[in-house]
């Protein structure tokens, strides 16, 4: 049994993956097209991605309820990057100004619909903000009986999308249950669903387990698609419990670990990089651009972590250490 006041380093090397995969998903040329290896790639890296948010933030509630200082706290970590990407993208693109609100405030993910080139990833922080505003106000309502409703929230999403035949989308009214997910995971973690849980993870096939998550992630996986969220959830919850093995491993690898470190800013970066030189040219010279972004990116990803967002971290941290 892992000790909860562990740190999760596993987690690092899952964060490092997920964005790994969504650059490659973004970036590269991942095989055939008639594979769809790159329409595979991109939502296995997100389903990862959110079942690691949907984890963390839930196991943070269940240990401090304090709604202000969760709420500042991960303003602080989303916002400043987010909003200074999103004021450099529409200056440097000319965008019209209506398209400005949605995204600045995290709806752009909503019908109409106002993503615009070199923002449509910001779909997803516009998914997580909007939770960790539903699940503050649920928390503020109903206190820590509002974390036990998740599991039926994430299994009611999913039927949702089984209702309206929707294998995956940006919307989050059909892309929540990946983060409920996560959610669930966290009560397992904290032996709030009971010891047989737990017991499974402990023993299942991880390989076995990404397999599916694999085939559920691809556009021709067909009704798997449906369960993506929960074998992410199996996959990473059994990586906290099956310890000294090869994949454990490979997880708390440094070089992961540093990648987590600087994934905020690696995804929030990357597409305006495509809008420039860098990603000018036919599909030949393109691609021999791309080691010289990957550079560029990566520096301006460690500096962005650093010495900008480290700086608004900081900031949000004392805030809510005066109302403690």
């Amino acid at each position: 049994m892992i000790k909860r006041n562990d740190r999760l380093d596993v987690l690092d090397g899952w964060r490092g993956l997920s964005i790994l995969f969504v650059l490659a998903t973004h970036l590269l040329p991942l095989g055939p097209k008639h594979l769809h290896l790159n329409e595979m790639t991109g939502p296995l890296g997100m389903s990862i991605f959110f079942t690691l948010s949907g984890f963390l933030i839930t196991n943070l509630l269940i240990r401090d309820s304090n709604i202000k200082n969760f709420i500042i706290r991960r303003f602080f970590r989303i916002i400043p990057l987010a909003w200074l990407y999103i004021t450099i993208l529409f200056i440097y693109g000319g965008y019209s100004s209506s398209n400005l609100m949605p995204n600045l405030f995290f709806y752009s993910n909503w019908p109409p619909m106002n993503l615009v080139d070199g923002g449509g990833h910001l779909w997803s922080l516009s998914v997580e903000m909007q939770f960790y505003v539903a699940i503050a106000f649920l928390v503020l309502i109903l206190r820590k009986r509002a974390i036990m409703l998740l599991p039926v929230l994430c299994l009611a999403i999913t039927l949702y999308r089984v209702s309206d035949g929707v294998y995956g989308a940006i919307n989050t009214y059909y892309r929540l249950d990946e983060i409920l997910a996560g959610c669930i995971l966290a009560l397992i973690y904290n032996n709030m669903l009971g010891g047989r849980v737990i017991t499974y993870l402990m023993r299942v096939n991880i390989v076995f387990v990404f397999i599916l998550l694999l085939i559920s992630s691809h556009p021709e996986g067909a009704f798997m698609n449906y369960l993506r969220p929960y074998f992410a959830a199996i996959v990473v919850g059994a990586s906290l419990y099956q310890k000294n093995t090869i994949i454990d491993i490979y997880l708390k690898h440094k070089t992961l670990a540093y990648i987590a470190t600087i994934s905020y800013a690696l995804y929030v970066i990357h597409p305006i990089l495509e809008l420039t030189w860098l990603g000018e040219g036919d599909t030949v010279e393109k691609y021999l651009k791309r080691p010289i972004l990957f550079v560029v990116l990566f520096f301006l990803a460690h500096i962005s972590t650093n010495y900008y967002e480290k700086k608004w971290i900081q900031f949000g941290k004392r805030l809510t250490s005066r109302n403690q």
